[in-house]
């Protein structure tokens, strides 16, 4: 992947980030193994020569709806437009349709002033999982008092901070895509992150949660061996 330089020094600063998942097209897995061998690396070469940030993961078996999810990062969404393009130039994209896109950006926090500082661009190594969900509160919560939201969502990140397993992406999607937020969950452990969900629903907060699925686990995986286990 291409790693451009980001500045997480300017406050006003902001990476717009995509999720696309896919299936895979029946007719491509009765394809011969030299024939898909050679689109799995045709595949990660593109990918990699792209001017954007990708974590790979493999949906396939947890849902009916998705066999792989592309997470790009970058600094424009013509960026992320361009990666899609030649994606779907390459022998394998021809094989392949999207299933669930969201868009979403970085921004600094209404509720925090501890700069928010996303794990992957950062530099954090990519964890074994991800959960994907699109996020959204009822429009009741944005008539509430300021303070009377943001107390409410200090008690929602103190238990987030019982869970130092699970790394939290928040980016926002509020006039650029269907949902408020996009949430992204990063972890080694499945069992904390389920365990922080069951805590969280009993904060305050959750009473003012509208819509948060489809909620999409996904397994880190390179490119190469990601397309070639998709049968």
């Amino acid at each position: 992947m291409i790693e451009y330089k980001i500045n997480h020094d300017r406050e006003q600063e902001r990476i717009f980030f995509n999720f696309s998942f896919f299936k895979v097209d029946q007719y491509w897995r009765i394809l011969d193994e030299k024939t898909k061998d050679k689109h799995a690396v045709q595949t990660e070469n593109v990918i990699k020569n792209s001017n954007v940030l990708c974590r790979p993961y493999s949906t396939l078996g947890l849902r009916d709806d998705a066999d792989f999810l592309l997470w790009l990062a970058a600094d424009s969404i013509e960026k992320i437009q361009e990666a899609i393009s030649k994606l779907y130039t390459t022998d394998f994209g021809k094989y392949v349709f999207p299933t669930h896109v969201y868009l979403s950006s970085t921004r600094p926090s209404v509720y925090s002033k501890e700069p928010r500082r996303h794990g992957w661009l950062a530099g954090q190594e990519q964890k074994k999982y991800a959960i994907v969900y699109p996020f959204i509160k009822t429009r009741d919560w944005y008539l509430l008092p300021v303070e009377k939201r943001r107390d409410m969502m200090n008690e929602h990140i103190e238990v987030g901070k019982k869970y130092p397993e699970v790394n939290l992406n928040t980016t926002y999607s509020f006039g650029i895509h269907d949902e408020d937020f996009m949430l992204a969950f990063e972890t080694d452990n499945l069992n904390k992150f389920q365990d922080l969900i069951m805590d969280l629903r009993e904060t305050r907060v959750s009473a003012y949660v509208k819509t948060d699925t489809p909620m999409i686990v996904c397994v880190s995986k390179d490119i190469v061996p990601l397309i070639k286990s998709l049968g």
